[in-house]
């Protein structure tokens, strides 16, 4: 599951939280998870409208409360040149005019009638936008909902008071220590690929922006065969079901968009390359990044790299002994995030200045040592499975995280991938993860990063020519 992920919010959605008891007792005290897909579907009601709209429906009666919620394989990933960060300008557009509800500020209006809270996000490959709200108002957030996904209007004056809200979150974001220096490590990982790995995406084209360039967002992407409607809470799934073809049955499907407009393939990394950044930190951050798997092309390495991940993790693991409890690294982390078109590999950790060339090359010297047949041991595997099951259970507490997570991976991977999620990680052994070292890290090109101050870098004396060349000889 994603261990890290790029997200741009907008909205209030604050709700309380709900006890999801039924999926809490999937949780198997003995650590095995071998059935918890039949269980869990045993919990998810679905169907498939005729014009294409899934429709996912979770019941939970702990409180009176409904998440409804609408998510759209739409994100960074389908931004073309000239639509850097437009995705997440649609996201705030979402909330404003349209048929139903014309004026300015009308949607929220409605929606604070309806005691309900809001909110949306964009990332690479999901944008959703969802309320929570008392059950009992639950038909009356569906038609909110369902209007503003049907038909929004693109009035010019709320689209210039957003971009300038958007362009001030970019701001805020720029100013922040660190931002340009995970932009430079983007770039260098993804190449030609960046603005589709950028939610955030480029200032000009932002400030560029027309009604037009929305309505060919809503025209290529907002149809119903490329969304799901996602309801959790205290709800009935037939109600549900009866409701949503009434209320969703008119919204015309489309054509495919990703046969009409097909995603490029992710350029893979060719060689190392180095990036450094002076900016003003106390301490230096080191990054290495790698392309890792992709979750439809190689979902098998997708499992073998949570666990990969969560073990390197451990306190007691061999990496941590030796790179933090030595005293080299003040912290060190692993991360594999889960994406359909290829996800990012990452290990990161905190190092004083006067130490960045050891750490670094006691790091690289490490990975090379992840494939050995000793490195792992099935002891360690064991316990990091059984608290990654309980932690994937234990998430989906309340109705609307529920409803957000089911919203994540019917977008990235397909419902089916995190139906199985769960049974397939608890499967994966040694050799596993001694595969997915060997064919996505260990002699892979990456992007070898320091963020460092620059006051230090004047007697450290890195440059990123030695970043890209490390351990290289002259």
């Amino acid at each position: 599951m994603k261990r890290k992920e790029t997200i741009v919010e907008h909205g209030t959605l604050r709700p309380a939280r709900v006890a999801l008891a039924g999926l809490a007792m999937l949780v198997v005290a003995a650590g095995t998870a071998f059935g918890q897909r039949a269980e869990l579907e045993r919990s998810i009601r679905r169907t498939i409208l005729p014009n294409g709209l899934e429709v996912i429906v979770v019941e939970n009666h702990g409180v009176p409360l409904a998440t409804v919620e609408i998510d759209v394989r739409n994100g960074s990933f389908t931004q073309d040149s000239g639509y850097e960060g437009l995705s997440h300008l649609y996201e705030h557009m979402f909330f404003r005019a349209d048929s139903a509800y014309p004026e300015p500020d009308a949607f929220e209006a409605r929606a604070s009638d309806l005691g309900a809270v809001f909110n949306g996000s964009t990332q690479e490959e999901r944008v959703n936008y969802y309320l929570t709200l008392p059950s009992d108002s639950l038909d009356a957030g569906m038609r909110l909902l369902a209007a503003a996904v049907m038909k929004p209007l693109f009035r010019k004056d709320e689209l210039d008071r957003e971009r300038a809200v958007v362009i001030g979150e970019y701001d805020r974001d720029q100013s922040e220590p660190g931002f340009g220096f995970q932009r430079a490590m983007g770039h260098a990982l993804w190449g030609t690929a960046w603005s589709r790995k950028d939610p955030l995406g480029r200032r000009a084209s932002i400030l560029q922006t027309t009604p037009d360039q929305m309505r060919e967002i809503q025209h290529r992407y907002y149809v119903p065969n490329n969304s799901a409607l996602i309801i959790s809470g205290d709800v009935d799934p037939e109600h549900v079901f009866t409701e949503a073809r009434a209320v969703f049955g008119e919204w015309a499907r489309a054509a495919d968009p990703f046969k009409t407009w097909p995603i490029p393939p992710i350029p893979p990394l060719r060689a190392d390359t180095g990036v450094l950044d002076e900016e003003p930190i106390s301490t230096a951050l080191v990054m290495l990044q790698w392309q890792g798997p992709s979750a439809s092309e190689d979902p098998r390495a997708t499992y073998a790299a949570d666990v990969f991940s969560d073990v390197l993790n451990q306190p007691n693991s061999r990496l941590q002994r030796k790179l933090v409890d030595s005293g080299l690294f003040e912290s060190l982390g692993v991360n594999y995030y889960t994406l359909n078109h290829v996800g990012p590999i990452t290990i990161s950790g905190e190092v004083t200045p006067g130490h960045v060339r050891e750490a670094i090359t006691a790091l690289e010297k490490e990975i090379q040592s992840f494939a050995d047949s000793d490195y792992f041991s099935a002891a360690e595997l064991a316990p990091v499975k059984r608290q990654r099951i309980t932690g994937t259970m234990f998430g989906l507490e309340r109705a609307s995280g529920f409803a957000h997570q089911l919203g994540f991976w019917w977008a990235v991977t397909g419902l089916n991938y995190y139906l199985g999620y769960v049974d397939a990680m608890a499967k994966e052994t040694v050799p596993d993860l001694q595969r997915y070292a060997r064919r996505y890290i260990v002699g892979k090109p990456h992007v070898r990063g320091v963020l460092i101050d620059e006051r230090a870098n004047r007697t450290v004396h890195l440059t990123a020519e030695e970043l890209t060349h490390w351990g290289e000889k002259p």
